[in-house]
């Protein structure tokens, strides 16, 4: 039965392979079966064993992405935990980074930075618990995620031109202190 079981996983990740080699190159709309299952080896029954259609690979392949709160040690926040630390978001962009660079990107699909958003919040929440019922906390948060999502996008696009320890450095300083106190500290008077 294991055997069985690993085959099922091989040709699975086969075509997803297979589909993720060529979303790199073509639109989702452009992609089709027949393409993904020949590029695979299979045919197009064994891909609907597996999958809806096109986009299920997609969806299917983001889920994968998507951080669970198992997966991310907490923050601290004045000595308290609080949610995602940056350096486990980095981590995880890092080990998956030929999808994160290509689902972040331009080429990629525009819905999953809002399911990459939603998953932190989920886990950001979870975290706290019902210690903080807020509207505000939640623009907060929103706020938080899209600055950690876009720099690491813009880092990712411009070929990991920092080095991990300076961007940690200056993503730090930037949530610690604000960008207007950065500005003021390293460009305005020096």
């Amino acid at each position: 039965m294991e055997k069985v079981n690993d085959k099922k996983h091989m040709t699975k990740k086969r075509i997803m392979d297979s589909f993720w080699d060529i979303y790199c190159d073509k639109k989702i709309e452009k992609i089709t079966v027949k393409e993904v299952t020949t590029k695979a080896g299979f045919n197009r029954s064994t891909f609907y064993e597996y999958f809806l259609d096109i986009y299920d690979v997609l969806d299917q392949i983001e889920k994968e992405l998507l951080p669970d709160i198992k997966a991310l040690p907490p923050i601290k926040l004045a000595n308290q935990n609080f949610g995602m630390p940056i350096d486990s978001f980095l981590k995880m962009l890092e080990e998956k980074e030929k999808y994160y660079s290509v689902l972040l990107g331009e080429k990629g699909d525009p819905q999953f930075i809002r399911k990459l958003k939603d998953s932190a919040k989920n886990a950001i929440y979870t975290t706290l618990g019902s210690k903080v019922d807020s509207e505000e906390l939640d623009f907060v948060i929103e706020y938080t995620l899209s600055a950690m999502i876009g720099i690491m996008e813009y880092w990712l696009s411009k070929g990991k031109n920092l080095s991990n320890e300076k961007l940690l450095e200056l993503t730090g300083k930037l949530m610690d202190n604000g960008v207007s106190s950065y500005l003021t500290d390293n460009l305005l008077y020096t």
